[in-house]
Parts: structure tokens; sequence; C-alpha cells
């Protein structure tokens, strides 16, 4: 049963994602390409907390907050890819009422997670290279506790307010959500209610939340440009811009996807150009943050090094 008669309006017990193409060529092959990603997602990610977690050269801040970051991709990318994948390979591939609150709800709390960890990791570099003196008291291990608590509970609200939204929605027509998951905009397309101060929060909140996360992020490497370009050492300013140019370009990548999807006017894009934006943002992002770090940054190259040839020498 896809819908219960409920008065003049439709219970709907189970949704239709239509996922990314109806072509059967193109389906194989996307599955084949997306699985590839999703296995290099998690193993990638894992890997980053495991040798975050065993390396004593690791044990600092930014790599405290990295480890939840990897975290938090993984959780992204497995609440959306194995639904994905499947879609590919059925006629016809359904979700239910409940599951689709609660994939919208974990991609909307870790999303907004992972902007609160990135303004974290920016502040946190804004303190080594701005005051670096101050550096052990600003940024103590109860400082990145409570900012994780913050990061956690700030995605938390947000989720709430999305799934709130979606609770109080009435249906009473099509089923099928054109789109690869439950996002939220697609789904209150399909909602016979009209826009009420409940639809209208998510929009709010987590728009406040991006910016108030951009505005800490821009602040922080607005100091952190002027105190380079300070230095008078061209070493000093290679091994600063070094410590950085990683979460740069994680945070570009993340915060020019959610941009595009959540900020820009909907008339300005097609509903496919959504699609393939959001395969960006939940599927391909969460691969690129592990390579990214791993490539760029020389302590985790170094430590992945040390640990590997402890393996294979012991």
């Amino acid at each position: 049963m896809d819908s219960q008669a409920d008065g003049n309006h439709t219970a709907v017990t189970e949704f239709v994602l239509l996922g990314l193409t109806d072509d059967p060529v193109l389906r194989v092959f996307l599955f084949m390409i997306i699985l590839c990603i999703y296995l290099v997602t998690i193993s990638g990610n894992l890997s980053t907390i495991i040798l975050i977690r065993v390396s004593s050269q690791l044990q600092h801040p930014m790599y405290f907050f990295l480890s939840h970051l990897a975290f938090v991709d993984v959780v992204i990318s497995s609440s959306v890819t194995p639904s994905m994948l499947i879609n590919f390979l059925v006629e016809r591939n359904t979700i239910s009422y409940l599951g689709c609150a609660i994939q919208l709800g974990l991609i909307v709390s870790f999303g907004s997670t992972e902007c609160f960890l990135l303004a974290a990791m920016a502040y946190d570099r804004f303190v080594a290279i701005c005051n670096p003196l101050l550096y052990p008291t600003k940024m103590s291990t109860q400082v990145c506790v409570q900012l994780l608590v913050v990061a956690y509970i700030g995605g938390f609200l947000n989720a709430s307010s999305f799934t709130l939204s979606f609770l109080s929605l009435l249906f009473c027509g099509s089923n099928r959500i054109n789109h690869f998951f439950c996002d939220f905009a697609p789904v209150v397309e399909l909602s016979c209610s009209e826009l009420s101060v409940l639809t209208v929060l998510p929009s709010f909140t987590s728009g406040s939340i991006i910016v108030v996360t951009v505005i800490v992020i821009a602040i922080s490497y607005i100091y952190i440009l002027i105190t380079i370009l300070k230095m008078h050492s061209t070493d000093g300013r290679h091994r600063a811009f070094s410590t950085c140019t990683s979460h740069f370009t994680v945070v570009t990548l993340y915060y020019g996807t959610v941009t595009f999807i959540y900020v820009m006017p909907k008339s300005s894009y097609s509903t496919d150009q959504n699609k393939v934006i959001s395969v960006f943002y939940v599927v391909v992002i969460p691969m690129l943050n592990p390579l990214i770090y791993s490539l760029r940054n020389n302590e985790i190259r170094g430590a992945l090094k040390r640990n590997l040839g402890r393996k294979i020498f012991s």
C-alpha cells in the first residue's frame, strides 16, 4: 500500500524515489562508478580515523576535528549511497514514510555538523598561526570537546526543524520524489499543505548556520592571511600556508556546493542540475576530503608512512 485514506487527504506510507536516470545502460555505468566512489569513501575516511587514533604525531586539535569530519562524511554518504545504488538495480525503489524522515534527518544533522566542524577547524588554524603562544590554552582538550558538542547539538537541532516540518506536511497526490534521496525541497513539492511557519523554519535555521559558520571561517582566514603576509621568513610563510590549504580546499568545495543547492534561487537551475550537484555533495565530497588531507598534509603522509613501515617490518 502506498497510501491510506484520511478524510479529504491521503496519508502516505511510502515514497517512490525516481533516481538519477531511466536509461538502463547509464544506470549500470553509474552503479559501477558510484559503488567504487562509496568503497573509496568508506575505506579512506575509516583509515583517516584509525590513523589519527593510533598515531602519536597526530594528537592535535586539528586532527581531532578531522577524525570527526571523517566520521560525519561516512554517515552522510552511508545514509544516501546504498539506497542510490539499489535505485540503479530495481525498477521501482521505495522508501517508507518513516525511512524518508530518518534519511532527511541524518543528512541535515550531519551536514550541519560538518559546517560547524569546518568552522572549528578554521578557528583552530587562526589560533595556531595568529596566537601560537596562547594555542595550548585556547585550544585545550576541554575547549575542543566543547566545540565538538556544539557542532553535534547544532546539527541535531537543525535536523529537528526539518523533521518536524516534514511530519507536519500533508500529501494528497503523487508520492513520487523526483530525486535519489529524500531531500526536503522535492518532498515539499509533493505536499498539498499550505506554507506555514514549520515549512519556512528549516530554511531559516539552515541559512543561519551557513551564514554564521561562513563568517567565522572568513574572519579566521582574513586574520590568517594578514599574519602570513607580515611574516619575514619565506619558510614560515610556506609552513603556515601548507597547514591551511587542505582545509581551505575542503571548505571551498563544501560551501560552494551547499550554496548552489540551498541558497541560489530554484528558478536559476533545473531539477536535473540539482540532482547532479547533490551527487557531488553527498557522494563525491565525502570521498575527496580524506584524499585532499592525505595528499596535501605532510604530517598525515608522514604518520601513514611510519605506521605502514611498522606493520611491514614488525
